[in-house]
């Protein structure tokens, strides 16, 4: 997916625990953990905001596009 969720980063630099931002903006420590390894396809820009708002970030903080590599990208047989 070209889109990268980097939350794991910002909870490192910001060193603030899964447990205590998952607590903080209402979501479940598992629903987090999925945002963190990008296994969503999606995320309530509530949320969003939450987290930004927590961690005194911005939105291109956290996600990062990353466009298909070129193999990726060619024709199926």
């Amino acid at each position: 997916m070209p889109i990268v969720i980097q939350l794991d980063v910002m909870l490192a630099t910001r060193k603030v625990k899964s447990k205590d931002l998952a607590a903080a903006i209402g979501i479940t420590e598992a629903n987090l953990s999925l945002l963190k390894q990008g296994k969503v396809k999606g995320i309530r820009l509530a949320t969003l905001e939450a987290i930004c708002s927590y961690l005194q970030c911005q939105p291109a903080d956290l996600l990062v596009y990353q466009p298909p590599s070129e193999v990726d990208q060619s024709p199926s047989a």
